[in-house]
């Protein structure tokens, strides 16, 4: 991934609660002699933490993944919103009003967040 543009909120949660990192890592359930180098670059996003570490996050934390890793998910909800758009207009003649309603209302959160677009 290493993309230090988007924003995570591990350190913060990790220091609100007076952690280190080395903790955070056994926590995590993380081996070997550089744990706590895992959640650093978890931290800085040079290492794309796997779905298990992301749940385990929010378990230690108590926060929902989408907040922890909020730049990252802006980034795939903008992704996901515009593939709904060119769904839409792919499937215009051929609209069941169901899926036509789940692609409107993927394509309309994009527009109500105009700063990811």
């Amino acid at each position: 991934m290493s993309s230090p543009q988007l924003t995570n909120y591990l350190r913060t949660n990790r220091n609100r609660l007076a952690l280190w990192q080395e903790e955070t890592a056994f926590l995590l359930g993380f081996k070997g002699e550089d744990k706590g180098g895992k959640v650093c670059r978890d931290e800085k996003f040079t290492r794309e933490p796997s779905l298990r570490s992301a749940l385990a996050y929010e378990a230690i934390y108590g926060k929902p993944i989408r907040e922890l890793f909020a730049g990252l998910y802006q980034q795939i909800e903008q992704e996901v919103a515009e593939r709904a758009k060119l769904l839409t207009y792919r499937k215009a003649g051929n609209q069941n009003p169901k899926r036509h309603q789940a692609l409107a209302s993927l394509v309309s959160r994009a527009l109500h967040n105009p700063s990811q677009i």
